[in-house]
């Protein structure tokens, strides 16, 4: 047997504008992707048999049938490019909030893709295992470009970023924001003008769902203004319910968690430029 163990990162999206809808339905964005060293953790054994059924998943996740995971569907993508065959067993230490806005599911499926194009010499580049991953949805392209990137068009046209390193505190309400509610959603704004990288850094930028997430989620308006005691620039990320401050250190970050309601969870994490996946995955 061999076994791979892999951070699967979360993200955050730093500011998220909605710049056009396009003819098929999905909407235009501008958003940059900032990855965390924090996440989930997917264990990858490689089994000495080949079988009918080369993927087992464990544990299996409450509400998600074993072949909607995202996990598996990934998974599956591979099968036809494998020049290994045998079975693989998945194992998930899961910490991300489903509906979070943190992509827990994506960073998933781009890490199960990595991992497998590797353990069953697929023999993919990272071209290529992006257009698979786009398939199982928008913001899995971005884990496994595996940088900090600036995103246009769904989220799949990135671009690398380089940012100085900050400390994040994320605070986790206790709901799930529907993405497809938000996105059909008549009142969300729709007509932000593009940007450049540089009006971001310049912080010209918001996230164009929050307000309509505040407004239908009020535990994501309350945890927001716990936020903004602590950092006036604090948001929400994607269209999820967690939202987030930031800070130039650990210590100003453990300083204002130990601030918050007890009833809020929440957690530190650093942003990263780079996940483990970008050594993993051949260019």
């Amino acid at each position: 047997m061999s076994t791979l163990r892999l951070l699967s990162p979360a993200k955050l999206n730093l500011f998220l504008h909605i710049t056009g809808r396009r003819a098929d339905g999905y909407h235009n964005l501008q958003t940059l992707f900032q990855l965390l060293d924090y996440g989930d953790t997917l264990t990858f054994t490689a089994l000495d048999q080949d079988s009918d059924n080369p993927i087992q998943l464990t544990p299996e996740l409450d509400g998600v049938p074993h072949d909607d995971n995202l996990i598996v569907r990934a998974a599956k993508l591979l099968l036809p490019y494998r020049t290994r065959s045998c079975d693989v067993k998945i194992h998930i230490d899961k910490i991300l909030p489903m509906g979070g806005g943190l992509g827990g599911g994506s960073s998933n499926a781009a890490t199960t893709l990595a991992a497998l194009n590797h353990i069953w010499q697929c023999n993919l580049n990272r071209i290529q295992l992006q257009t698979l991953g786009l398939t199982l949805g928008a913001d899995v392209p971005v884990f496994i470009f595996a940088q900090t990137a600036f995103a246009e068009g769904v989220g799949e046209a990135l671009q690398a970023v380089e940012l100085p390193e900050k400390w994040f505190l994320v605070v986790q309400p206790d709901c799930h924001v529907s993405t497809q509610e938000i996105f059909s959603n008549k009142y969300l704004t729709r007509d932000t003008p593009p940007i450049k990288v540089a009006a971001f850094l310049e912080q010209d930028s918001k996230n164009d769902c929050e307000a309509l997430v505040r407004r239908l989620y009020p535990a994501v308006d309350k945890a927001l203004n716990e936020l903004v005691k602590f950092d006036s620039t604090a948001r929400m990320t994607g269209t999820g319910s967690c939202c987030f401050a930031t800070f130039t250190s650990v210590e100003f970050a453990a300083e204002a968690q130990a601030k918050l309601p007890k009833h809020l969870p929440s957690f530190i994490a650093k942003g990263v430029n780079h996940s483990e996946l970008y050594k993993l995955i051949p260019s």
